[in-house]
């Protein structure tokens, strides 16, 4: 019998921690600019992207504390894989928080299109030249990340959907200002609300698929069994497993069941050598059994 672990690197949301903090205390800042004016203006397009700007400092947040936690509760005996699923679970809270910003400020901007108040352009304006400047900044110090760590790309997505906002709200701000059409604050605020949504729906998806262990998206597990099957003393690879812990730390078990002349440790090197080269799986529990034990795995019904 064989076992063996080959251990990878720690997650990828932890290496971004600093810019994560930076991109906090730029959303904590404009946030407490953004209420303000949007109070004192009535602007729906303001207040849209400042309840935006809300969930992105609170989303942030959540990453930062999920990824703290991650790394300072290691494995236990209780906790054998640690926090890392922390992480996951603060995406899928940002993606829900999102979904509830973007339902409040569809049904907020359908009830003023009948009646819209007057809303002064130029605060608005200038208020948006600065959130714009601002999302641009945690948008460049999020975008590496946002690549490799699902909890990072919650984080970003919800800084690409305040910067859309910006946008909007500079363009409402402008329109309003040059124009005095009182329509273009609510329309930008259901323009807002609508943007965000597809993003977020694949947000949750992609949280719901580790939090469910399927097999990354990017992970052939078929192609797995065939690349282990076909090693040197191997016969039978069977109950394979490849799920995601954590974004950017994939881990895998599997048993195979091997010929008589075979030596186990030889195989297990063999399999963890190509499951780390072949596609990137550096954890994996690996049970190097004789054919005859294997029959006894035929017996599980899950």
């Amino acid at each position: 019998m064989g076992h063996g672990h080959g251990h990878g690197t720690a997650s990828a949301s932890g290496r971004h921690l600093p810019r994560l903090v930076a991109a906090l205390c730029i959303g904590i800042v404009f946030l407490i600019l953004e209420i303000a004016v949007g109070a004192l203006t009535g602007s729906l397009a303001l207040i849209s992207d400042a309840a935006h700007m809300l969930t992105d400092v609170f989303g942030l947040g959540m990453a930062l504390v999920a990824i703290v936690l991650a790394r300072r509760s290691g494995p236990t005996y209780r906790r054998t894989y640690g926090l890392y699923r922390a992480e996951v679970l603060a995406a899928l809270g940002n993606a829900v928080l999102l979904f509830g910003v973007a339902g409040y400020v569809l049904a907020e901007a359908i009830g003023r299109i009948t009646d819209p108040p007057e809303v002064p352009g130029l605060p608005v304006l200038l208020t948006a030249v600065a959130g714009l400047l601002a999302n641009l900044v945690s948008f460049a110090l999020l975008r590496a990340g946002s690549k490799e760590s699902l909890n990072v790309r919650g984080a970003y997505l919800e800084v690409l959907a305040d910067l859309v906002g910006s946008v909007g709200v500079l363009v409402s701000g402008a329109i309003t200002l040059t124009t005095g059409w009182r329509y273009a604050d609510p329309i930008i605020g259901v323009a807002i609300g609508l943007f965000v949504l597809p993003r977020t729906v694949t947000l949750a998806r992609r949280a719901l698929r580790i939090l469910f262990q399927h097999a990354p998206r990017e992970v052939d597990v078929e192609r797995i069994a065939t690349e282990l099957t076909g090693l040197d003393g191997v016969r039978d690879v069977h109950d394979l497993h490849v799920w995601t812990l954590t974004s950017g730390m994939d881990v895998a078990s599997a048993h195979l069941a091997v010929e008589q002349h075979a030596e186990p440790a030889q195989v297990l090197v063999a399999a963890q050598t190509l499951l780390a080269d072949n596609h990137d799986i550096k954890h994996a529990t690996l049970q190097v059994e004789p054919c005859e034990s294997a029959k006894r795995c035929e017996e599980l019904t899950w």
